[in-house]
C-alpha cells in the first residue's frame, strides 16, 4: 500500500494502523506528485492513499496522470475537504473511494477493504447525495467549473493572488486571470470576495 501525504503524523499513524488491521504488508511513503509516481513506476502497488492536497500539485492532478502511469491500482482519496466539494470530481477522475480525514480512523479499513475488493467506496451521506443529484436535484453552480477552473477557484478562495496561483500551478499571469474572468463569468460572482464567501458557503475551502 502506496501512502501519499506530505505529513509525517498521517504517515505514521497509518503504517501502524494498517499494520495492525492488515498484518506484515508493505506501507510505500511518498509526500509529493513527483514521488508518488515515481514510487508507481518503480513497483507495483495494491492501492495508493492520495491525499487530495500536496505542496506542488493538487491530488486531483496526480491522480489523473496515477491512472495514466498504473491504470488498473485502485487509488482511494483521502481529504480533510468535505465530500460535497470534490467527492464527485475526485470519481470523474477515476478515484476508487474518497474518505474524509475526520473520520480516518473509523472508516479506513472498512474503505481499503472495499475498494481491494473492487468495489467503490462513498460514505452514506455521500451515496444520498449522489442520489438526489441523478434524481434530478438542482446541482451547485461551481460544478460547470472546469477541473482549472475549480482549482483557482479555491487557490483564490485561500487567499492567493494571480501571481502566486500562477507560480503554484506554472502558468503565466494572463492564463491565470483568464480563468479567474471565466469562473466569474460562470458563477456570476464580480468580485475576490464574493468568490471567497461562495466557496466557504459551499465548503470548498477550509
Amino acid at each position: 500500500m502506496l501512502v501519499a501525504d506530505d505529513h509525517d503524523i498521517i504517515h505514521y499513524g497509518l503504517k501502524r494502523m494498517l499494520s495492525d488491521q492488515f498484518g506484515a504488508i508493505t506501507v510505500g511513503e511518498a509526500r509529493n506528485a513527483q514521488e508518488t509516481l515515481d514510487q508507481c513506476r518503480r513497483r507495483s502497488w495494491d492501492i495508493v492513499l492520495l491525499d487530495i492536497t500536496m505542496p506542488d500539485r493538487s491530488g486531483l492532478e496526480i491522480l489523473a496522470e496515477l491512472k495514466r502511469v498504473c491504470p488498473t491500482v485502485p487509488i482511494l482519496i483521502m481529504s480533510a475537504f468535505p465530500e460535497e466539494g470534490f467527492a464527485v470530481r475526485a470519481f470523474k477522475s477515476g478515484a476508487a473511494g474518497y474518505l474524509d480525514k475526520r473520520n480516518l480512523a473509523a472508516e479506513v479499513v472498512e474503505a481499503i477493504q472495499r475498494v481491494l475488493a473492487g468495489e467503490r467506496y462513498v460514505s452514506a451521506a455521500l451515496a444520498s447525495r449522489l442520489a438526489g443529484q441523478i434524481g434530478g436535484s438542482i446541482r451547485p453552480a461551481h460544478e460547470a467549473l472546469s477541473q482549472r477552473e475549480f482549482q483557482v477557484l479555491c487557490l483564490i478562495a485561500g487567499g492567493k493572488t494571480i501571481k502566486e496561483i500562477a507560480a503554484e500551478l506554472s502558468l503565466s499571469d494572463k492564463t491565470v486571470g483568464t480563468y479567474r474572468m471565466r469562473i466569474s463569468d460562470k458563477l456570476n460572482l464580480d468580485t475576490n470576495v464574493k468568490l471567497t464567501r461562495y466557496a466557504l458557503q459551499h465548503r470548498l475551502v477550509e
